[in-house]
């Protein structure tokens, strides 16, 4: 006697209904009832879904994320392709190590020992001069490189700092040269020239530093918003005027080091110099950590405060935030006031610090466009700005041991530095050479004054 009721699914038997499938598909799961007739039909007999190659696995997402045409992975290509491009630039200046490529079909292992050598002992002196010396012998030698790069680096995170605010804003400001030079004349002479107590005299002079960058901000910025005149050119003017100024005020009476005959200013005194972080014997001074606090207080105003959105609206559309009821006139010129407030305490920096006591012609050195430089490099975003000038600071210390031990010229260690600019400034190029695939996150963005 035959089963009335043939399980579906089953070679022997009948074919199930159509009815029956569907309840089949609908009621054949785990948690099916006891008794449940459709609880016996076997997996097979339910429709699966089309088969799936295997997931990839957590090293391979993280390979392929890697290789991507992200920022961290860019930049350090780029940094890679500078080293090369140095590289070659160091095996070109040597005279000796050129001359074996005079014979390197007969004997090529000369030309490439010769290139190894040469190369391979620039760049470990420059890691030596900027980060950690493993020949060190005691505390002060061994701290001394990473106090090097961190005295290098401070100033140039408030001008780097400045040029990425004004970039932000839809500004762009090459004026924090002129900015950090007004500042450090009016730290310089309020540190020499007030008599008051430590710690009330060093913020003072601070203070006064501040001022001076920012009221040399305010002139572009009152000059863009009310005329429409070029930030540039008043920038760039208004440099010139700051560095004529400097060699003026350096030897007037009052100012210029009563002994001395050259142009050089009475020093700041040592209640108005900034603190030194790792004892007397090292350079590194409390302007690094000022730095750390202004790059965290940009960060906050860019993406915390009203100021902040308004600013990068401004920069983003002008018109379409004046549409919204933002003021662009006040924004332009608090914008350039905040930006040449912080070129001015990187000029501070360079007179309070451990870098000079006294004001001389040179006193400010390239700070003001190497922050550029550094804005540049960090994507115009405050802790891209200070990782930077971090390595900025890095090249130039290690740059003088280069020169000193390996007889490597100081101006290859800016070349260094403009080919990585060039290098991140050119994302595509960077990408096409080693063949990175787009981004998943954000795609790499070009404009500068949306913070690429």
């Amino acid at each position: 006697m035959t089963n009335p009721n043939p399980v579906s699914g089953s070679p022997d038997k009948e074919p199930a209904t159509e009815a029956q499938e569907a309840r089949s598909e609908a009621r054949a799961t785990p948690s099916a009832p006891a008794g449940d007739p459709e609880r016996a039909v076997p997996a097979t007999a339910t429709k699966q879904p089309a088969a799936e190659g295997p997931r990839p696995t957590l090293g391979r997402l993280f390979l392929d994320n890697l290789w991507a045409a992200n920022t961290v992975t860019v930049t350090v290509l780029a940094v890679l392709l500078a080293m090369l491009v140095g590289a070659v630039l160091i095996i070109v200046s040597d005279p000796e190590v050129l001359a074996t490529y005079g014979y390197i079909t007969a004997r090529p292992a000369d030309a490439l020992n010769a290139s190894w050598t040469v190369v391979s002992e620039a760049y470990a002196n420059l890691f030596k001069g900027a980060i950690f010396d493993p020949d060190a012998v005691g505390f002060t030698a061994a701290l001394g490189p990473i106090s090097e790069t961190l005295t290098y680096t401070a100033p140039l995170v408030f001008t780097g700092l400045a040029v990425a605010l004004a970039f932000r804003g839809g500004l762009f400001n090459i004026g924090a040269q002129g900015q950090a030079t007004i500042g450090v004349i009016l730290s310089a002479v309020a540190g020499f020239a007030l008599p008051l107590p430590p710690g009330v005299h060093l913020l003072v002079a601070l203070i006064a530093g501040a001022l001076g960058g920012a009221l040399w901000g305010f002139v572009p910025g009152i000059l863009k918003a009310r005329t429409g005149a070029h930030e540039v050119i008043n920038t760039i003017m208004l440099n010139y005027v700051a560095v004529y100024f400097l060699s003026w005020i350096i030897i007037q009476s009052g100012v210029q080091n009563p002994n001395r005959s050259d142009a050089i200013s009475k020093p700041v005194d040592a209640s108005a110099q900034l603190p030194r972080l790792l004892g007397d014997n090292l350079r590194v001074h409390a302007g690094i950590l000022v730095a750390v606090l202004a790059t965290w207080f940009i960060a906050w105003l860019l993406n915390r405060s009203t100021l902040g959105f308004e600013l990068r609206a401004v920069g983003e559309n002008p018109d379409a935030a004046r549409t919204a009821g933002i003021s662009v006139t006040k924004t332009y010129v608090l914008v350039m006031v905040i930006s040449g407030l912080l070129a001015g305490l990187g000029g501070s920096n360079m007179v309070l610090g451990s870098t000079a006591n006294a004001l001389t012609p040179l006193v400010i050195a390239q700070i003001g466009f190497d922050g550029i430089l550094v804005a540049l490099l960090g994507r115009v975003k405050p802790w891209g700005v200070l990782l930077a000038a971090l390595l900025f600071g890095a090249l130039q210390a290690g740059g003088n041991r280069m020169q000193s031990y390996s007889g490597i010229s100081l101006e290859l260690v800016t070349v260094l530095q403009a080919l990585i600019v060039i290098f991140i400034a050119a994302p595509a190029m960077v990408k096409a050479i080693f063949q990175l695939r787009a981004a998943r996150a954000a795609r790499l963005q070009t404009s500068l004054a949306k913070g690429w």
